[in-house]
């Protein structure tokens, strides 16, 4: 039986050129480059799979994304300690592994974190952005007022049902605790606004859903109250605007101690199966619901065809 190492590498990539994290068919993606990389510097065919933290957007940046992998011992022990810099003479000079490390015993990159947390930079300059920050600033071109934007930031934090702020998919669950919303000003940069925001996790598109809301609310065309509002209707509102994947970084994924590595990624999954299935067992209820309002509102409109008075219903 072979023997087996579980890996965790730390790693960085300008998303500019890339699909996104997760391996694609025909696509350019981070976890393709990376693990193309590692199969060759390792000789392994097929190429080692990696799990990540957070499977980041085409265009979304990451300074601090973290990903495991297992690989035999053998392989490992070979090239032991000189794997970053072996890897950067076969990695594109847009993503780098800065560390590869034994993990403690019970890690695992997705399931083990406790948050994730990015920051979304805008520039609300009227002439533009600075060159050399265009792939990873957006320009807004309306002034931003920081105080309306941290008003509404902080009527959404806590644990919700994000819905509204997420790209739906079938079986997931929506329910997501946002640890920390705020915007503040760059201490260099008057016109860069930097928007940080924390969650347990995150689903598909939900920290650009947040920021293209508050966008709104920051430059006048929308009250404070407006994205609290959005959120309570649990339904996507086509008055949200999803922000441009250039200006949004992942900058850091914080673990528990070693100790607790393992028993986080238990609660993790089955957190997420709890509110999985419970998001399910709603949908099942309103569906049954929408079906009884529908029987009942066909047998109302055939009385009434039949000539038969009847009281007004409410649903």
């Amino acid at each position: 039986m072979t023997a087996l190492v579980r890996l965790r590498l730390d790693i960085g990539y300008d998303g500019t050129d890339f699909a996104g994290w997760a391996r694609q068919p025909n696509q350019r993606t981070v976890q393709g480059v990376i693990e193309d990389a590692l199969a060759r510097m390792l000789r392994l065919d097929p190429p080692p799979m990696l799990t990540v933290a957070g499977r980041t957007d085409a265009g979304v940046h990451a300074r601090a994304q973290v990903a495991h992998l297992v690989v035999p011992v053998a392989a490992y022990s070979a090239i032991n300690g000189t794997m970053p810099r072996r890897l950067a003479g076969l990695l594109p000079p847009d993503v780098r592994v800065w560390r590869v490390s034994v993990a403690p015993e019970g890690f695992d990159a997705r399931f083990s974190a406790l948050a994730r947390r990015y920051v979304y930079r805008v520039c609300d300059n009227p002439v533009g952005v600075e060159p050399l920050r265009r792939h990873d600033v957006l320009w807004h071109p309306r002034p931003l007022n920081l105080d309306r934007m941290n008003e509404a930031a902080r009527l959404l934090v806590g644990e919700n049902d994000f819905a509204a702020y997420c790209r739906k998919r079938e079986g997931a669950t929506t329910i997501r605790e946002l640890l920390r919303y705020e915007w503040a000003r760059d201490d260099r940069d008057p016109h860069l606004a930097l928007a940080t925001v924390e969650a347990d996790a995150f689903c598909h598109s939900m920290v650009r859903a947040l920021v293209g809301a508050l966008l709104m609310v920051g430059d006048g065309r929308r009250d404070v109250e407006w994205p609290a509002q959005v959120l309570a209707a649990r339904v996507r509102d086509s008055g949200v605007n999803v922000a441009p994947a250039h200006g949004l970084s992942l900058e850091e994924i914080r673990y528990p101690d070693d100790d607790s590595l393992a028993r986080r990624a238990q609660e993790t999954r089955r957190v997420r199966t709890l509110n999985a299935a419970a998001a399910a067992a709603e949908h099942a209820a309103n569906a049954a619901n929408a079906a009884n309002a529908a029987g009942a509102a066909g047998a109302a409109g055939a009385a009434g065809a039949a000539g038969a008075e009847q009281p007004g219903t409410a649903s």
